[in-house]
């Protein structure tokens, strides 16, 4: 119970720091990634800053003995590029530039009840779903 409560505070914590960034606007990103045009470097910054945090956690946590609220880190151990892992990123990438949302923006973006960001995560999580089902059916070949 106590990790639940922990994934939903930091989930909090980081929807209102999406919020506060302005990142749950789809305009935001659209415009980060027009160079050429009305470019807005504001979500270089705000990746800057996720990065320079992901990069002091994830060389501090394997130094810690053990995690708070769990038997073992979840780190990953997977270091292979595959199919898979380049179509993935192939799809969030246009999904991000086209529709301006990736999972996390769009999710806290839901609560405002706005019919593009309707559309864009429930598109994405029937893509999500259709994954889920094609990998079941693949594995049981």
């Amino acid at each position: 119970m106590r990790s639940i409560l922990l994934s939903l505070v930091v989930g909090v914590v980081f929807g209102v720091g999406l919020l506060l960034s302005g990142m749950t606007q789809p305009a935001k990103v659209v415009n980060f990634l027009d160079v050429l045009g009305n470019w807005d470097p504001s979500l270089g910054f705000v990746m800057g800053g996720a990065i320079a945090v992901h990069f002091l956690a994830y060389r501090l946590i394997p130094r810690l003995p053990a995690p708070l609220w769990a038997e073992r880190w979840g780190l990953p151990t997977r270091r292979d590029i595959d199919t898979r892992l380049l179509v993935g990123a192939a799809l969030f990438g246009a999904g991000w530039g086209l529709g301006g949302y990736c999972p996390g923006p769009a999710l806290t973006s839901v609560v405002a009840g706005a019919s593009s960001t309707l559309i864009f995560t429930g598109a994405m999580l029937a893509g999500m779903g259709g994954f889920a089902v094609w990998e079941a059916a693949r594995a049981r070949r």
